[in-house]
């Protein structure tokens, strides 16, 4: 695919959007599978309480990971920008300083992943029937910290570069390499929990072996030399200055997440499985809000650097009509089969009654959360972190936390743990409004740029 191919910055607007955002749509839904597998095997075959120590997996990672996932978006930004702009000079060092952080971050990730897990474990009140198993699940997923993090940064350059297919790909042959692992080391061998992590973090470094040799062979700026990985100390300020606030954003409210999980924890085993397999049903019906996100970020990005201002205001209209239809038609969807897609994970009754009770409370508000990572998006790839940072702080972590410690205090009844997200998504909603309505360009855009 040639740099003229994946430019954002030229042709009809809401089809470069889609044809942008499709992959990266599939991307996600696959990389959903990841997660949705691993529970569906080990709840089947490995019973409620393995179920339970995998579905408490996602505040937890996000929490370790998030943080990371988070300076990539600054760094995507950036490469974006340059790519746009054609700079392939300062794109080459952003794409290598970005590759050097990816793997430093890599590594610090496995070394606090392994040692810390036990502790946010047991502060998380996960109970002691379960704890064993979650500790050696989140261990042996911490050890392919590495690859992780560097399919991420991997897939976030090519995307940057406007190549959303090439990541989908590689995630489609990962997972279904995921499904073969799972099966064969929980269902055959019967190596228990830990071997689902273990599939996971096999598929994952799979798809970042084929992400990097495509880095390897692609001409332009953002080809990968290994030998040319180093830190570039200006490119490196830039990154961390997009980055850090949305890294900041993420782990924070990861943090908050795992409080919220804390609460559903003292509920028992079985809202834990319950809930935990709606966390993996609710990922799919986000995927119309991070495919949207994420290409309106890079689609922005693209176009200041370009200089082509009337098509960022276009492209900003046209992800803020798509994503929230599409992620509301998923929540009327998930609202009216939650009994049955829950069921998929567990059969136990009491399993299903928590899934399903927190599916019905949050899926019609959809359309909430999607407008607000939109927002967010837009407002990232302005080179804006710090607004959405400020204001999913304020109220995703801040008031998130705050709501259920009086609630649950007043009313000891997890229907006011699930309430806490669409509240939350409802307030920041109106926030973003309030701030696209007075959005003005960066200085930094305002000198056209010559072609």
């Amino acid at each position: 695919m040639t740099n003229e191919q994946n430019l954002l910055t030229v042709g009809s607007v809401p089809k470069k959007m889609l044809l942008f955002a499709i992959p990266i749509f599939f991307s996600n839904l696959f990389q959903q599978l990841y997660n949705a597998v691993d529970s569906l095997i080990v709840g089947n075959f490995l019973g409620p309480q393995a179920l339970a120590a995998v579905g408490s997996s996602g505040s937890l990672i996000m929490l370790l990971i998030g943080f990371v996932n988070g300076v990539s978006l600054g760094a995507g930004v950036l490469v974006a920008r340059l790519f746009g702009a054609r700079n392939d000079k300062d794109l080459e060092r952003a794409v290598h300083t970005t590759v050097a952080l990816g793997l430093a971050a890599g590594g610090l990730l496995t070394v606090a992943g392994i040692i810390f897990t036990p502790q946010i474990l047991r502060w998380m009140g996960t109970p002691a029937d379960v704890l064993p198993q979650s500790i050696a699940y989140f261990r042996v997923y911490f050890l392919g910290s590495v690859a992780v993090v560097l399919y991420n940064m991997g897939a976030g350059i090519l995307q940057s570069v406007g190549d959303s297919r090439s990541p989908m790909k590689y995630l489609i042959l990962s997972s279904l390499v995921n499904v073969v692992l799972d099966l064969l080391f929980v269902a055959v061998f019967r190596w228990g929990v830990a071997s689902a992590a273990l599939a996971t973090i096999i598929s994952q470094a799979l798809s970042a072996f084929l992400a990097f040799h495509k880095l390897g062979r692609v001409e332009g700026g953002y080809r990968v030399r290994w030998h040319s990985v180093r830190f570039d100390l200006p490119m490196l300020r830039q990154i961390l200055t997009l980055g850090v606030p949305s890294g900041v954003q993420s782990s924070v409210i990861s943090l908050a997440n795992v409080i919220v999980q804390a609460n559903i924890n003292a509920f028992g085993a079985d809202a834990m499985a319950g809930c935990g397999a709606y966390s993996k049903i609710e990922g799919f019906a986000f995927l119309p809000v991070t495919c949207f996100a994420l290409a309106l970020s890079t689609f922005v990005s693209q176009n200041i650097g370009a200089g082509r201002y009337d098509r960022v205001k276009q492209g900003m209209r046209f992800g803020l009509l798509c994503s929230p239809f599409l992620a509301e038609c998923i929540g009327m969807a998930i609202f009216a089969l939650a009994p049955w897609l829950v069921s998929a994970f567990s059969s136990d009754p009491n399993v299903i009654a928590f899934g399903a009770a927190d599916a019905r409370t949050v899926s019609l508000f959809y359309c909430l959360l999607a407008f607000s990572h939109c927002c967010a998006g837009i407002l990232r790839g302005m080179g804006r972190p710090i607004i959405p940072m400020a204001i999913m702080l304020a109220v995703w972590c801040v008031l998130r936390i705050c709501y259920i410690t009086m609630a649950v205090h007043f009313i000891p009844d997890i229907q006011v743990i699930y309430w806490a997200y669409p509240i939350t998504w409802g307030i920041s909603s109106l926030l973003f409004a309030g701030c696209l309505t007075r959005l003005r360009f960066p200085p930094m855009a305002q000198q056209p740029q010559e072609n």
